[in-house]
């Protein structure tokens, strides 16, 4: 007979899987089920006993009666908090019965400062019972079974002692090895920390023992770590009965030591320029109909609703035969082949980039020798080839890097292609209405491809990552999108009006008329004066007060990318990213195949400017055919041209093939130092003119370390003009990884340390009249445009879908105020100081 675990208020619940946190999502703590509260009070989930309360009274465990260990966590960083908007009504150590209240909570400021409320209730002993039973995607009341659990074995249900839990080897044993460690994590041991903690002792095969505040816990019980109470400061004991233990205790002392950058934190991202929540005229409704998700897309939208969903095929496990199966796995992946290299032969660059990652997935041996094992086994070709793809994308989750974690989704999506393929209906093109803000669990690049996107809004997705290849797929295509949403959006009706602020991250499902008013107007403006805009992007960039700035576009490469920068208004390209035709292949590209795609591209561009960087590639973007010496710090490695000296053969045919473009083109070289590099390249490169008869043409130099900026007068002598790579300039000027989620919303061009390096560029450029650009993230922000200008840059190269609005925002701006400005952001300390500077002026 089922133990029956109940909601602990009402709201909707959903799969552990939906939840906007890996560990949770992952079931790291254990099973269970999650749950969005509409209530504000946090009930009893069973009868049992008060075994841990968080310090920052968000969570709360019972031990039920049977000895399943029962974990409610209210909402997701909610710990941050430091129990701000939380009452208890409830004590370490007191019996309560199923219902009675535990703690009370302010939804409104929850919903306001947590990332999500959705609540895990969870069985942190899982190795004891398991959910057999879960009542999910549906609207439950408090007191509702959420879920059930069954015993895995008889003896499981033996109560358990009241207090917390220790390790077996400490009841009047002695440690024979210790090691102390000093916890930094500012919020201590609480859900997550105790769960990655208790992974590595699980793993272990002999028993430890944590001691801290005078107390000692069983490391493998995440209830039993919470219970100990460890804050920041405290210090942890972790103590072994064998000498063999010493090895173990060493990776959880190391795991402590680096909490602060091992857990997953909130999704953030740098300042937004304009939001709907800035908009005086709009006020939100209500919080709780207010999910807030991660930007994955930027801009804003209000429509119909359009819940979004594909029914997965029902794949039956036996199969009919070896060869049958086998044969038929062939076809399947022999139509899926052909329809991506179909899609791929007449699509942009970012779509065509992801139908050959597809492609390469689909041939990859490894996934194909599973699933022909498996087929081998007895199963059908369904079944195998879901098992194996489902078998790595766990593998890449497993890795708790949320890059490669969103590269799963790419998995998700090949299989349902491939079991289409196989004989199951994929069914049309979604039929959406105009404006149509399309709400998914989550979504795959051929879904999206499928849509029609002149009908679509925006996207809203309960879970999906912000640069998973769908994210990469809406931002070319302009559509305003937001993920991880959690739970909240699954009960929006088809057809109601919502409205997706992807410059917040903020879907409102129930906006009143006065919001709908609001935001309805701001689109009528935004489609003005995107049309006023677009009138006048052919006209040359120029400031109000008549000084020319030249708009160019960053390029990767096809002919479509360029046709449309050209429309859009660029005036030449300022980047034309090389590694487009180095990657995703077995081997590099001869002189032959790359003269042939540069010049492609300026024969689309003509007489306009074409800037050519060549390859910049190293750890960071590895290749299969270039293997690297292993790296700990990858950004600081074999990178950009470091790695053309490494392997100066490569760099020889690149510099041949950019020679042989007509007109010529300009060269960039990328992560320069010091002249000593430029001096390298520039001898190789009058050795090829030589040889070939052509005059060298011009040559830039990328300013993306401080070293280049602080020798930026030196660099300027020997080459013919400067473009700044905001991106990395910022990440290595901060010596913040801006990989790193914990730092990515510090990670801010317009910080004052980073203004003075563009400062001391344009300096350096300007004592031997060169040029400066800027072709990075920077440029593409209107915040920063004016502050860009005032220091002196005269050329700005960016994403081709913005050149319009750039060249209407450089018309209202006179130099001398843009030097004004810059001049006060120099004198400032930090960048939200200079983003308040900016959001203050008229």
């Amino acid at each position: 007979m089922g133990i029956s675990i109940r909601a602990p208020f009402a709201g909707w619940s959903s799969a552990l899987g939906e939840i906007p946190d890996e560990v949770f999502a992952r079931a790291m703590l254990g099973e269970g089920a999650a749950i969005d509260p509409t209530g504000n009070e946090l009930r009893a989930p069973c009868d049992g006993e008060v075994i841990s309360i968080a310090a920052a009274r968000h969570a709360v465990a019972l031990r039920a009666p049977c000895g399943a260990e029962i974990l409610v966590h209210v909402g997701i960083d909610t710990v941050t908090l430091g129990g701000e908007g939380f009452t208890l009504h409830t004590r370490k150590g007191e019996r309560v019965h199923a219902g009675d209240l535990l703690i009370s909570f302010d939804l409104d400021l929850l919903a306001d400062k947590a990332r999500s409320l959705v609540t895990p209730v969870i069985v942190t002993n899982s190795e004891r019972f398991r959910v057999v039973r879960a009542n999910l995607d549906r609207a439950l009341g408090a007191g509702d079974v959420l879920f059930e659990l069954e015993a895995t074995d008889p003896a499981a249900t033996r109560p358990s002692s009241t207090e917390p839990a220790a390790a077996a080897g400490s009841s009047g044993a002695r440690a024979v090895v210790s090691e102390a460690v000093v916890v930094a994590h500012a919020q201590g041991i609480h859900a997550r920390p105790a769960a990655l903690i208790a992974r590595i002792a699980k793993s272990l095969p002999y028993e430890l023992e944590i001691r801290a505040r005078g107390h000692a816990a069983n490391p493998r019980s995440v209830v039993a770590l919470m219970s100990l109470g460890v804050r920041g400061g405290d210090e942890l004991v972790i103590a072994g009965f064998e000498a063999a233990a010493a090895a173990g205790i060493a990776q959880i002392v190391e795991r402590v030591r680096t909490l602060d950058g091992a857990e997953p934190a909130p999704q953030v991202h740098a300042p937004r320029v304009a939001s709907i929540q800035d908009d005086p005229a709009f006020q939100p409704a209500s919080h709780a109909t207010r999910p807030c998700g991660v930007i994955a897309s930027r801009g804003f939208a209000v429509g119909p609703a359009f819940p979004f969903q594909i029914d997965e095929p029902v794949v039956i496990e036996q199969g009919g035969g070896v060869a049958a199966e086998a044969a038929a796995l062939e076809r399947a992946r022999h139509h899926v082949r052909a329809r991506l290299q179909e899609r791929a032969g007449s699509a942009t660059r970012a779509v065509r980039d992801i139908m050959n990652a597809h492609l390469e997935l689909l041939d990859d041996p490894q996934l194909t020798e599973v699933a022909r094992a498996a087929i081998e086994a007895g199963k059908s070709a369904g079944f195998a080839w879901r098992a194996s793809l489902a078998a790595s994308a766990a593998a890449l989750l497993a890795t708790g890097d949320q890059r490669l974690g969103e590269r799963a989704a790419d998995l998700a999506d090949l299989t349902r292609q491939v079991l289409h393929a196989l004989g199951n209906e994929e069914g049309g093109r979604a039929l959406l209405p105009a404006r149509a803000i399309l709400i998914a669990q989550d979504l795959t690049p051929s879904q999206l491809i499928e849509i029609d996107t002149t009908r679509l809004g925006g996207i809203a997705l309960m879970a999906g990552g912000p640069t998973s290849h769908v994210a990469i797929l809406a931002a070319t295509f302009g559509v305003p999108m937001v993920v991880s949403l959690g739970a909240a959006p699954r009960g929006v009706r088809a057809g109601a009006e919502v409205i997706l602020d992807a410059e917040a991250g903020v879907l409102l499902t129930a906006p009143d008329a006065a919001d709908l008013d609001a935001a309805r107007a701001r689109v009528a403006q935004a489609s003005a004066r995107q049309a006023q805009d677009a009138a006048q992007a052919q006209q040359a960039g120029r400031l109000a007060s008549g000084e020319r700035i030249e708009i160019f576009a960053n390029l990767a490469g096809s002919s479509a990318d360029t046709r449309f920068a050209v429309a859009q208004g660029a005036e030449g390209c300022g980047l034309l990213r090389t590694e487009f035709l180095f990657l995703d292949r077995a081997t590099a590209p001869d002189e032959a195949e790359q003269r042939r795609c540069y010049q492609q591209v300026a024969d689309q561009l003509g007489a306009l400017p074409l800037v050519i960087r060549t390859l910049d590639i190293g750890g960071d973007k590895p290749i299969p055919y270039l293997p690297l010496p292993a790296e700990e710090n990858p950004a600081l490695g074999l990178r950009g041209i470091r790695t053309s000296l490494w392997r100066p053969e490569m760099l020889d045919v690149q510099l041949r093939a950019l020679l042989a473009v007509r007109p010529a083109v300009r060269i960039l070289l990328p992560m320069i130092t010091d002249v000593a590099e430029i001096a390298i390249v520039t001898r190789r490169l009058d050795g090829l003119c030589r040889e070939l008869g052509v005059a060298r043409p011009q040559l830039g130099a990328m300013i993306e370390t401080p070293a280049a900026a602080m020798l930026a007068d030196q660099i300027a002598a020997v080459v013919d003009f400067l473009s700044i790579g905001s991106n990395d300039l910022a990440q290595y000027g901060l010596a913040m990884d801006r990989g790193h989620a914990e730092l990515a919303a510090r990670i801010d061009g317009v910080h004052p340390a980073v203004l003075r390096l563009i400062a001391a560029t344009t300096r350096g450029a300007a004592r031997h009249g060169r040029p400066v650009a800027v072709c990075g993230g920077l440029a593409s922000d209107p915040g920063a445009v004016p502050l860009l200008l005032g220091l002196g840059v005269t050329e700005l190269s960016v994403v081709p879908s913005f050149i319009p609005r750039l060249k209407a925002l450089v018309r209202a701006l006179t130099f001398e105020r843009c030097r004004e400005l810059a001049q006060r952001a120099l004198e400032l300390g930090t960048s939200a100081e200079v983003r308040e500077l900016l959001r203050s002026l008229p």
